[in-house]
């Protein structure tokens, strides 16, 4: 085996100088060329494909008033709740209000909502929406009065108060109206208050569900297998194609949220089944790279009918005493079933390009083409799900 000598400087520093850098430099930019080439950069992170127990968001909701209206509010005679509401409201404050002598438009009823951020605290701020009940026809200029959130089990989770910042508006002169957005809902930035913390401790757990949000038998395995070689031990197992559980490893007792933030940044690349996703009321067709067609061959032909209606005027002969001026029809009908119609022939196993090519060699827009490819699924030459928007 050959040493270098510890003695030699000289030769340490013509090794690791001058022409020797450079070729470590390039090695090193070699390398970082070969790595982001490598298909490991199309893979996506574990974070941006999967939920974490517990993780989640809760929706709120509540009903509230709206006051300050310039007259677009809603009409007390028409809208009961908001008359009832605005009574009540006015008898809590100490205002003796007769419910018959009410007679205002700067009032309306909304339904308020908002969305509660996992692991928000006391006093943490959240923004909520404000969306008339009733016929006002602006919330512009208004004011939400304090209103209570409930979750999904019935508890109160933050209040909302605060001014309306809409984003339309409305116009009405004597013989034109004009109406830009929404006038009728609102919004209210940082215009509630958490009142109710969720109950959750991630730290507690012992073992942690990670869900996909598109389940895959394929990409369940590959996360298990990621995180598994991540921390050295059969810790995960799948249980179904949307769910992977993990065992809390001793090294991170008491550290869920650390073991999280690191098996989220590993890579898997995910897998998906052969689909193809059309909306017919748009003509948008969206096909997977995995779609493959068998051998089939394929003809589109065009058939139009033009009708044209040409009326002519009839007139009886000159100095005659009996005949009379008529109009009579006069139709033509032309028949096209289009004079350059081929026929394409789609190899098996081909890819979603040469099917793209092959169907835009027949000259066919959108519409055709997803007749086209639900013929061909009817066929069974379509290795693909067809999923109709």
């Amino acid at each position: 085996m050959f040493t270098y000598p510890h003695h030699n400087k000289r030769f340490r520093h013509s090794l690791f100088g001058g022409t020797g850098r450079r070729i470590v430099i390039a090695l090193a930019v070699l390398t970082a060329a070969m790595l982001w080439a490598s298909p490991g950069f199309s893979q996506s992170r574990i974070k941006d494909i999967v939920d974490f127990e517990g993780v989640r968001d809760n929706m709120l909701v509540g009903y509230g008033l709206v006051v300050g209206l310039n007259g677009t509010g809603d009409g007390l005679n028409s809208a009961i709740f908001t008359r009832e509401s605005l009574v009540g409201m006015l008898q809590r404050l100490g205002v003796n209000a007769d419910d018959d002598a009410l007679d205002t438009n700067n009032v309306a009823a909304v339904m308020v909502t908002a969305t509660l951020p996992p692991f928000s605290r006391q006093g943490a701020r959240i923004d909520v929406n404000a969306s008339a009940l009733g016929d006002a026809s602006s919330l512009l200029g208004g004011t939400l009065l304090v209103t209570p959130l409930v979750g999904a089990d019935g508890e109160i989770y933050a209040v909302a108060q605060g001014t309306l910042a809409v984003g339309g508006f409305s116009a009405q002169g004597a013989a034109e109206t004009v109406i830009k957005g929404v006038p009728t809902s609102a919004r209210i930035a940082n215009g509630a208050i958490v009142e109710r913390e969720i109950n959750f401790r991630m730290e507690d757990l012992q073992t942690v569900k990670i869900t996909l949000r598109n389940p895959d038998f394929t990409t369940a395995r590959r996360v298990s297998r990621a995180i598994n070689a991540f921390v050295g031990l059969e810790t995960t197992r799948v249980l179904d194609p949307g769910t992977v559980e993990m065992d809390i490893p001793e090294t991170y007792n008491g550290r869920v949220v650390e073991m999280i933030t690191d098996i989220e940044q590993l890579r898997v690349e995910p897998d998906q089944i052969a689909r193809v996703v059309i909306d017919e009321q748009s003509g948008v067709i969206v096909m997977g790279e995995n779609v493959r067609i068998n051998q089939v061959a394929i003809a589109q032909g065009s058939l139009t009918i033009r009708i044209t209606e040409t009326p002519q005027v009839s007139q009886p002969q000159p100095f005659s005493n009996t005949g009379t001026t008529q109009t009579v029809d006069r139709t033509n009908i032309e028949i096209d079933e289009g004079g350059d119609q081929r026929l394409t022939v789609l190899n098996t196993g081909v890819s979603l390009q040469e099917v793209v090519n092959g169907l835009n060699a027949l000259g066919i827009g959108p519409r055709d083409m997803i007749t086209i490819l639900q013929a061909i699924k009817y066929a069974g030459a379509l290795q693909a799900d067809i999923e109709v928007m």
